[in-house]
């Protein structure tokens, strides 16, 4: 994992060291809003680091939690990811609920405003990512993502 996010609310997230991991969401972690936001369904937002340099690449001014994801992770196929699937992250365990839907709220991560770039249906594998926890945990940079498939669960 690159980097743990939280804020007082709204975005961006800023980098923790660590942070506490419930059924909620992230210890210190809060929403403007609770319409779209969090909830045990969308407890974590997720985004891969490669999304991101490959939007750096374009121009877009992204950093982690820019667009306000708590986990920034790297290594792992994100375009295979679906709903479902889980991801144990250190003794953490996780599922994918669903891809997000993002807001205008994140526009300025854009040099263009167009935030749509992480909309799944129009691109899809750069889309960020709601989780529900099932086994909490500490978070903390640097610790191991496995994918687990939700093919592969049954």
């Amino acid at each position: 994992m690159v980097q743990v996010s939280v804020s007082a609310g709204g975005v961006p997230k800023r980098a923790v060291e660590r942070a506490r991991l419930d059924r909620l969401g992230l210890e210190g972690d809060h929403h403007n809003s609770r319409i779209g936001h969090g909830g045990p369904e969308r407890a974590l937002c997720l985004l891969a680091m490669e999304v991101i340099e490959t939007l750096r690449r374009e121009g877009h001014p992204i950093e982690p939690g820019t667009i306000g994801e708590n986990l920034t992770i790297g290594g792992l196929d994100w375009p295979a990811l679906r709903p479902g699937d889980r991801l144990r992250i250190g003794s953490a365990l996780i599922e994918i609920t669903r891809f997000t839907t993002p807001c205008t709220n994140i526009r300025t991560a854009f040099r263009d405003g167009d935030f749509t770039r992480v909309l799944q249906q129009r691109n899809p594998g750069r889309a960020r990512l709601y989780a529900k926890v099932l086994e909490p945990a500490e978070l903390t940079p640097g610790l191991t993502v496995e994918h687990l498939p939700a093919a592969v669960q049954r």
